[in-house]
Order: structure tokens, then C-alpha cells, then sequence
């Protein structure tokens, strides 16, 4: 498998630690808000890569932190009169029933910034002891990113280009308007700990460092978050990291593009800030995790209402697509046909397909692809009227759900017509059922009573050499 690593820029053979097995650390949200759909993509993308490397027998250990102190959210407590952990706390909630609904699956660990304040301390400890970091008077310890010769190597900009932005707030007494904030000393009102210098609290990116030693140690396989965190957040997380631990960070930096809303970018500004939960509210989860992934992830995304009812239409292809399988699977005669092996062998055709371009660098579009090549093999070959065995619809069955799986798609919808998993379903098919009867008693009132009420609640019949297959119009 080949992965564009942004600290090559190059694609790269993804060659773990330990073979099997892949240690991931993904940024998660600072938790002050409900989050927007530019938070959607990564939750997205880099849990398809999490679900692939399972899918190809990797043991993946994927942790994704929670920041749950910031100036952000201090803003946000004090505007509604309440403190730092209930405004985090809530919005860690919020954040876990969006990703329920895009079917983000829980990392491995959820860790807290504040949960890790003894780790913080233990690296500000060290990086002070080896000369790369200072304290000041009013509490503030900060990062000496001149005294680190490898800084800049991620965003690949020399420091004289990165210093030409850098500016040195009020409040601030660096030595170099560079240098960047490992400690904050508190401010009047602020929540606090104690530390060796004075009350204060953890800087942004200094907390990432200290989770990923805690619980994936000093060197991991993958890091990824988006583009916007190229430089400074990940910049300054590899020079923290590796200056106090001597060792290399991450062998692979994985970043995905930005989203943009009708071609122009995501602003609050500009009005076209929209928040999951409110998309959510009018199409659905589902659109939006297709969305994220019918991209290649570190190209942009173009958000737009059309482009979600696009989306919405595409997912309806693959769900009939399975409700039809379902149904042919349900009342196949057991066994196999001659014809079955050149079918199976179209299937395999379309998963080689699949796995060579989830291989090169994620690449989802063409996974997509094949997953609707195959949407037209199951259509075309295993189609009610050609009555194929139960072996090979069983193996179609599985194969199409299991790659879509990888995509984290067919998840919002019961399968139609099994009464196991809808109660809709059941009492669809005892209406069936009795009108069937009804007709074989030639109680044509009656038949004709379901029928009508069939068409009233927007369900459509069609008689197949299996019986009677339903859909919703």
C-alpha cells in the first residue's frame, strides 16, 4: 500500500513498525461548538483508512484526542456565564452523535488534554533541562524553534519564510516572534494547574505530543488531520516531539483538502458556515460521509446542495442495488448454476479493482467506481428473472456489502423486505401475503383493497419468478 506522505512529498511504500500492526494518531476537534462539515472529512477519510488497513489484517491502535481547554472554549464559558468543563463536556457529546451519524467509528482512545497534564509537564520539564525551551516572568514557557535545525521540514518552508508572518501578541514576552507557547501562565479568572512555573495551562500543540507518548509511544506509523494543520499545529508537534525525545515523530503524515462551499472557502465571514447537524437535519448522514469519501482525500471538496442531492441519488443506486440482492439471496435455490463461476469472476474483477485503488494513496473515487461497477455485474447477472444459486448470491451479498462497509457506507437503511430487521418490512410482507391469498380466493375487493393501499403509502409491487419483490417508490 502507497501513501503520500507530506513530510516526502512523495508517495511511499506504508511500511509499519511492526508488521500487522499500525499505530494512528488523528487531531480531533477543540470542543467549544458543534462542528462544522470541514471536521467532517477527516473523521471520514481517516476512518476508511483505519477500516482498509483492518480490512487487509492490520491490528490498528487509532487514537484521536479531544482538546478540552482552550482560550475558545474559556470564550465560550464566559459568554454563557458557566465554566470550561461544561461547555466542553457537552460539546463532546454533540460530537459523538454527529459522528455516530456519519458512522465514525470510536477510536481506540479518546483522550482528554486536560486528563494529560502531568505528561505536558513532564516534556516542558525536558525540553527545558535540554535547552530548547525558556519560562518567563509571567509564567509563559515557550518553544526556541531556532535552537531545532530541522524546523520547518513538514511545511517545507525555511524558518526566515515561516518568521515573515510571525508576530508576538500583546501579553507575550518571547525571545523570537517564532517561538511558540508550551505553558500559558493563567490569566485572572482562567482555570488553572499547578506547575514548577506558576499556575497555568497547557499551549495547543504541546498536548498531542504528550498523547501520542502516553499511548502510542515516542515513534508511530501514521499522523494525519487537515491541511490547516500542516503548519503550525503539526510543524510544532514534530519539533517538541522530537527534540525531546530523540527519536523521530511519525514515519508517515497524512493530510486531507480543504472544504469549500459553492467554489468559494468555508467562512463564517462569508456566511457560508454550515454546521453537520444542520445538513444533517435535510439530508441526512449518510450524503455527507459519501460526499467525503467519493473525493480523493487530499484534493478539495466542493460542497453544494446539488452536490448533496447528488449524492443522496447515488446512495439510493446502492441500496437498491443491495435490496435487490437481498431479495434474490432470500429465495435463491440452493446450490449453483454453470454460469455462476464467470460470475463470480466478474465480482473478483470488480474487488481487485477496489483494493488496488484503496493501495494507491486512499484513492476512494475509484474504489467507488468499482463499487458501482459491481452495482451493475449483481444487476445485470444475478437479476430475479435469471434465478441464480444461493452460493453465488450469498457470496455477491457479502463481497457488495463488505467493500461498501469499507467505505463506511449502506448503513443507515434496513435492508428491504426483512422482517428481522424492520418492522415496516414485516408488516409489508404480511400485506403481501394476504393478498396473495386473498387473490387465490378470488376476494378481488380485497386484493384490490392492498393494493390501493400499497400505492397510497408509495410502495411498489413487481411479481418475480421468487414471488412478490417490494421497494418505496
Amino acid at each position: 500500500m502507497k501513501l503520500y506522505n507530506t513530510l516526502s512529498r512523495q508517495k511511499e511504500e506504508f511500511v509499519p513498525m511492526v508488521p500487522k500492526q499500525a499505530k494512528i494518531y488523528a487531531c480531533g476537534p477543540t470542543v467549544y461548538n458543534f462542528i462544522h462539515i470541514g471536521n467532517a472529512r477527516p473523521m471520514c477519510v481517516f476512518d476508511v483508512l483505519r477500516r482498509y488497513l483492518e480490512y487487509r489484517g492490520y491490528a490498528v491502535t487509532f487514537v484521536q484526542n479531544f482538546t478540552d481547554i482552550d482560550d475558545k472554549i474559556i470564550n465560550r464559558a464566559n459568554e454563557e456565564g458557566t465554566d470550561y468543563l461544561t461547555i466542553s463536556r457537552r460539546y463532546m457529546e454533540e460530537y459523538k452523535k454527529d459522528a455516530a451519524g456519519l458512522n465514525v467509528r470510536p477510536a481506540t482512545v479518546h483522550p482528554l488534554a486536560t486528563e494529560n497534564i502531568e505528561g505536558i509537564q513532564e516534556i516542558i520539564s525536558t525540553l527545558l533541562e535540554k535547552g530548547y525551551a525558556y519560562a518567563v516572568e509571567n509564567g509563559d514557557v515557550y518553544f526556541r524553534t531556532r535552537k531545532d535545525k530541522e524546523y520547518g521540514k513538514l511545511s517545507h518552508q525555511p524558518l526566515e519564510d515561516l518568521q515573515a508572518g510571525a508576530r508576538i501578541a500583546t501579553g507575550e514576552i518571547k525571545e523570537d516572534a517564532m517561538d511558540f507557547a508550551l505553558w500559558k501562565g493563567a490569566k485572572p479568572g482562567e482555570p488553572y494547574w499547578d506547575s514548577p512555573w506558576g499556575h497555568g495551562r497547557p499551549g495547543w500543540h504541546i498536548e498531542c505530543s504528550a498523547m501520542v507518548r502516553r499511548y502510542l509511544g515516542k515513534t508511530i506509523d501514521i499522523h494525519c488531520g487537515g491541511q490547516d494543520l500542516i503548519f503550525p499545529h503539526h510543524e510544532n508537534e514534530i519539533a517538541q516531539s522530537e527534540c525531546c525525545n530523540g527519536v523521530p515523530f511519525a514515519h508517515y503524515w497524512l493530510h486531507n483538502g480543504y472544504i469549500n462551499v459553492d467554489n468559494k472557502k468555508m467562512s463564517k465571514s462569508l456566511h457560508n458556515f454550515f454546521t453537520v447537524r444542520e445538513v444533517a437535519e435535510r439530508y441526512g448522514y449518510e450524503p455527507i460521509r459519501y460526499l467525503m469519501v467519493s473525493a480523493h482525500y487530499r484534493m478539495p471538496v466542493n460542497y453544494s446542495e446539488e452536490m448533496l442531492s447528488q449524492c443522496k441519488a447515488s446512495l439510493d443506486r446502492l441500496y437498491n442495488c443491495r435490496d435487490n440482492l437481498a431479495f434474490v439471496r432470500k429465495n435463491a435455490q440452493p446450490g449453483k448454476k454453470d454460469s455462476d463461476t464467470a460470475v463470480k469472476e466478474k465480482l473478483e474483477a470488480c474487488r481487485t479493482a477496489f483494493e488496488a485503488a484503496m493501495e494507491d494513496d486512499l484513492n476512494t473515487p475509484n474504489a467507488v467506481a468499482a463499487l458501482f461497477e459491481m452495482t451493475k455485474v449483481i444487476n445485470t447477472e444475478l437479476a430475479a428473472d435469471k434465478a441464480p444459486g444461493a452460493e453465488l448470491c450469498g457470496y455477491a451479498y457479502d463481497l457488495f456489502t463488505g467493500l461498501a462497509g469499507i467505505l463506511g457506507l449502506l448503513y443507515s437503511r434496513p435492508t428491504a423486505g426483512e422482517a428481522e430487521q424492520d418492522g415496516e418490512a414485516a408488516e409489508i410482507e404480511a400485506l403481501i401475503a394476504k393478498r396473495a391469498q386473498a387473490r387465490k380466493e378470488k376476494n378481488w375487493a380485497e386484493a384490490d383493497r392492498i393494493r390501493d393501499e400499497f400505492k397510497a403509502r408509495g410502495i411498489v409491487l413487481e411479481d418475480t419468478p421468487q414471488g412478490v419483490k417490494w421497494h418505496k417508490a
